[in-house]
């Protein structure tokens, strides 16, 4: 699993590449935690353009980040999942709660649509 994070008008954005399972996921979690709490983002999106697979573990450090952002009145946001990324994030409900969009910078236009 590789990680790059940017932040970029008050949202952080996240590109994972790779797998996100139980080995890599604990690791995503605490890299975000971190950066939340020290950096201040208001926004967080996930750009799952080059992520290759995601299990439940997965599903789990979503639904946590989504929860530690809203707290702090904040959206999440997930873009460029592949078709098999796309399945699970509608089969596990995450897309119920967590708006998805093709690209990062789609996603961060309608970031600041919803903040002006």
């Amino acid at each position: 699993m590789d990680i790059s994070v940017l932040i970029q008008r008050k949202t952080l954005i996240v590109t994972l590449r790779g797998e996100l399972d139980h080995h890599s996921a604990g690791n995503v979690k605490e890299l975000l935690e971190e950066l939340i709490k020290n950096r201040g983002p208001e926004n967080l999106i996930f750009d799952f353009t080059n992520l290759t697979f995601m299990d439940s573990s997965g599903v789990g450090m979503l639904i946590g980040r989504y929860k530690l952002i809203s707290a702090i009145g904040g959206k999440v946001c997930i873009c460029g999942a592949s078709r098999t990324v796309d399945r699970l994030l509608t089969m596990s409900g995450i897309k119920k709660i967590i708006a998805t969009y093709q690209t990062a910078e789609d996603a961060l236009n309608r970031l600041e649509e919803v903040v002006s």
